[in-house]
This record gives C-alpha cells, structure tokens and sequence, in this order.
C-alpha cells in the first residue's frame, strides 16, 4: 500500500496541532500541581508566622483581670469597681486542685528608661519567679527573676530586647550594669529577646521585668494586682475549669457569677484551639481546590488524548499495517499520558518550591514557607496514576482500530 506526500503531509499537521494541545493541557497540570503545593508550603508557612506569635506562652493557661460590674448583686448596684488581690491566688490554689500553678503580675506603662545619655520608652511587669512557666523567656545573656530575687526584693530587672537595643547599641551583654527606670537604678541580670505577640502586661520586646514584691512597693499597690495568670495540670480542660475559677473569685468580692462583663476571663487553650481547627479547615480547603485543580487537568489530559486518537487514526493504521500490535498501540497512548502528568507535574513541583523559598528570603527565614518531600511525592504519584486513567480510555480506542479503516479514514 502506496501513500502519497499529502498523506504524510497531513499526519505532520495533526502531530503539530496534538503537540499545542498537549503543551496547553500539560501547563494546566502544571499549574494545577504548583498551585496545589504552593498553597500548602504557603498554608505551613503563615500557620508557622501565626504560632510564632503564641511562642511560649502555656497553651492550658487563663488570665483573669478585674472590671466594672454590668450586674447588681446582694444589695450592691451595678458599675461597681473592683481589684484582684494576693488572697485570691491563694484561694485558687486551695480550691482548685487541677491548676499547676497560680501567680499574679503588676504592670506600671509609660515608663522611661535611661543609661549615661541614652534612654528608651518602655513598661514595667512585676513578675514572680514561676512566671517563666507562664510565658516562658527567650534569654540572649543572663537569666531570669528567682525565688530569692523576690524573696530579697532584690532591684534587678531583665530587659526586653528594644530597650537593649536602645540602651546598649553595640549589642554587648548589659549584664552587671545599672539602668534607671523612672528613679530607681536596676541592676541588669538578663536580656529577653523572645517575639511571642501574645504578651501579658505590653510587648515582651519593651518591657522590663523585675521582682512583683520590688514593684508592688514602687507602686504602693498594698494587697491589689493587676492580673492573675493561671496554667492546669496536664490533661486539664481550663474551658471546664472556668464556672469553678469565677465562682471562687465573685464568691470573695461579692460579684454575680453570671456577670462574665466583671471578670475577664482570657482562656488561652480556647483560642490556640481555634487556630488548630482554623488551618485544619484551610488545609482542608487547599487540598480540596487542589485535587480538584489535578482531576480537571486529568480529565483534559483524557479529552486531548481522544482528540489524539481521533487525529491520528492514518498514523495508527499505518502502524497496524507495518506490524504494530494493539499492545503496542495502548502502551504508546498510555506512556504519552503518563509522560504529559509527570513532565508537568515534576516542573510544577520544581517552581513551586523555587517561588516558596523565595517568600522564606522576603520573610527573612521568619516561617518555613515549605512542602515536606512526602507531601510533593505522594502528590506526583498521584497525578501519574491520574495520567494513566486519563490515557486509558483513549487507548483502547486506539487499540481498536483496524488498518483498513485507518485507510478509508484517509
């Protein structure tokens, strides 16, 4: 059987349009594939920027902090003023045997603090010593407030690190030197630079640290605190922990203990659960608009490939007629399905992980914008097996067609 210039012309022309619909197809994949991976490199990467924000600070913890009464209760009106006191750590440890520890804190803001020439705007936190069980510092030099510290009323002080920063600028180890805050000289025995947002009494980066009993005296605040920090026992709920906490409290200062407006109740195991199932919910979304970007390359891939098939019935036949068998036929069909997925899919791979650590040098390496290795391979698996359900049916199409109506296609 002769075939003329035309015939071969034709077969080049239809092998020419199938390879610009396998380039559209193959970018489809490809971009299916890198959107995919690049959400979640970027979902781990802003999940890591949002925790950062929580370092060190107890996840089973709650803050209690006092307020103006919205209910009347046992003869008093509502408005009325109120104060945490000392007693009141006291009787959360006596009465609530599921908390690990129980600790106050004082607070004093619009604070100066000057060395030689050079001073900083800053606050005061008066801390106990078990309050690094709290919000746990991140220490550059020195260390943090001890029992004796506060025992002794010692005036040392741990610094945050914009006030190091503003005080001591060639970055040297301030500590055994002197600063004033307000008008008092503190000896620095640490620099905290820890980045935690989620501080008690201002940001951990201007604040100066230093014995509660030291700036309980400096404020004269008597038996009044300013907050009371609280962390359970291991496997304790704090969510089922608060009627009890708010009952003891309003019990002591006459409060209704239904008036949630007169005490504030921070749960901080509330909110770190509602970031978890937040970006539970978001990796559920991009794995979701993920797949279904993969399934409709897939099914393109498939679309093409009859296209194909249809295109090259002459080129099929002519295969036939010189020997081809319809093995041979399916595995060629199949393997150019497979080669599309995996070509495209490998190169989306590639630039999704270029383009994600390009993020990690704009964020300064202040979040791992990443993919793991297993995430990117089951996910290349899983478009190799889509290539070959996405070839299957047009080759056994192809593998049905008979040269001689190969011919009379022609």
């Amino acid at each position: 059987m002769r075939f003329d210039a035309d015939t071969y012309r034709e077969i080049a022309d239809s092998l020419l349009r199938n390879k610009r619909r396998s380039l559209l197809t193959g970018f489809g994949i490809f971009w299916g594939l890198f959107m995919l991976l690049f959400l979640i490199g970027g979902g781990n990467g802003l999940k890591d920027l949002l925790s950062k924000n929580f370092d060190g600070f107890a996840t089973n913890s709650i803050v209690l902090f006092a307020n103006e009464t919205t209910k009347p209760y046992k003869g008093f009106k509502e408005g009325r003023t109120w104060q945490l006191e000392y007693r009141d750590v006291d009787r959360l440890k006596e009465m609530v045997p599921e908390l690990e520890l129980v600790t106050p804190q004082l607070a004093s803001w619009g604070v100066k603090a000057t060395r030689d020439t050079r001073s900083a705007s800053c606050h005061t936190k008066g801390v106990e010593a078990v309050y690094s069980q709290v919000e746990t510092p991140v220490l550059k030099f020195g260390r943090y407030i001890n029992e004796v510290d506060v025992m002794q009323k010692r005036k040392v002080c741990v610094i945050g690190e914009h006030v190091w920063n503003e005080l001591f600028p060639g970055g040297e180890d301030p500590c055994g030197t002197y600063i004033c805050v307000g008008s008092i000289y503190y000896r620095v025995i640490g620099v905290d630079v820890s980045t935690s947002n989620i501080n008690m009494g201002g940001r951990s980066s201007d604040a100066i640290t230093i014995p509660i009993s030291v700036l309980r005296d400096v404020l004269n605040s008597g038996n009044s605190v300013g907050i009371i920090c609280a962390v359970g026992k291991s496997g304790v709920s704090m969510s089922d922990l608060e009627p009890r906490i708010r009952q003891v409290i309003a019990r002591q200062h006459f409060i209704d203990p239904s008036d949630k407006e007169a005490m504030m109740y921070l749960n901080m195991e509330a909110i770190f659960r509602i970031v978890d199932k937040l970006f539970r919910g978001v990796n559920f979304m991009i794995w979701l608009v993920g797949i279904g970007t993969l399934l409709a390359g897939a099914i393109g891939v498939s679309n093409i490939m009859l296209v194909v098939v249809r295109e090259r019935t002459v080129e099929i036949g002519i295969r036939r007629a010189i020997g081809a068998t319809p093995r041979d036929i399916l595995s060629q069909i199949i393997l150019e399905g497979i080669a599309l997925t995996v070509v495209a899919g490998a190169s989306g791979i590639v630039f999704s992980v270029f383009l994600l650590n390009l993020f990690e040098i704009i964020t300064k390496h202040q979040a791992a914008f990443q993919i793991h290795f297993g995430t990117a391979v089951i996910a290349l698996l899983l478009l190799t097996l889509l290539g070959i359900l996405a070839g299957i049916a047009p080759a056994y199409r192809a593998m049905h067609i008979k040269p001689v109506d190969a011919m009379r296609d022609e």
